[in-house]
């Protein structure tokens, strides 16, 4: 569930008896490649944590193999523009829909930041674990903690990455950015070391399906979203745009670093879709 409501009903898709077939053979098909590419990242891990710590020179190309197949699967299309960043750094960037994860995922290294409730969700805290993902708690006690991890991981040559929207949204607008994660880059350990790489996800819908096909919000329910999507006999497309990084010691704070970054995202959807 998200928590932003723009006070929309969200498009009614209706499925078929050709698409309950398809939700059942595609659900199946994703089933074994998820969770079969999990059990086969938890045995490396086995072998890689021992001898690498932190670092994970290994798993990610699982967890890549996992996503990328994840869309043939759906059969959405899958596009990237733009040069991934090869410099230290972090990753953000606008929040649709839980296909953000698999899309994020593969074609770069990413370890997602996440609130801590999602560690505890049957299936989705599974994976997150496995994956590496960084669980963060609002309580204010334990923001020093937690900025010892986020720049030990940072150090560690991680990307890590996060959605500054702090909500999903429904693909046609990006929320203004919230600046508070920010101020972790601007740590003595971290100021002049990184780089931030604004993403853009851009969600094009099935032909004559609303354009808001994709998107996630509100009170919408995982479950019935879910089969929305397996079950759609034409499937829609998903663009992955990178923006040029950008360097955080050429801002002032933390706010003219997300205002930068939430300017990049935002000039990356195109006009045809934003209704903001």
């Amino acid at each position: 569930m998200s928590t932003w409501d723009p006070g929309i009903e969200p498009p009614h898709v209706p499925i078929g008896p050709v698409g309950w077939i398809l939700v059942v053979f595609r659900g199946l098909v994703l089933g074994v490649v998820t969770f079969g590419g999990l059990a086969l990242l938890l045995l490396v891990r086995v072998v890689e944590q021992p001898i690498h710590g932190l670092n994970r020179p290994w798993t990610p190309w699982i967890t890549q193999a996992v996503c990328a197949t994840a869309f043939v699967v759906l059969g959405i299309r899958y596009r990237v523009e733009g040069k991934r960043m090869t410099e230290r750094g972090a990753v953000v960037s606008n929040h649709v829909a839980w296909l953000d994860i698999f899309a994020l995922n593969a074609r770069k290294r990413v370890y997602f930041v996440s609130k801590s409730e999602v560690a505890h969700w049957p299936g989705i805290g599974w994976l997150a674990k496995a994956t590496g993902t960084v669980f963060i708690n609002r309580d204010r006690r334990e923001a020093k903690a937690q900025q010892t991890i986020f720049e030990d991981r940072l150090l560690a040559g991680h990307k890590l990455l996060f959605f500054p929207e702090g909500t999903s949204t429904d693909g046609r607008r990006v929320l203004p950015f919230k600046s508070t994660l920010f101020q972790a880059f601007f740590s003595p350990r971290l100021e002049h070391a990184l780089y931030i790489q604004p993403v853009t996800l851009i969600y094009r819908a099935p032909r004559g399906q609303d354009k808001r096909f994709y998107g996630w919000w509100g009170d919408m329910e995982f479950g019935p979203h879910l089969l929305q999507v397996l079950g759609a006999l034409r499937q829609g497309s998903v663009t992955v745009k990178y923006h040029a990084p950008l360097r955080v010691d050429e801002y002032a704070n933390r706010k003219a670093l997300a205002e930068a970054c939430e300017a990049e995202v935002r000039s990356g959807l195109p006009a045809d879709l934003r209704e903001d």
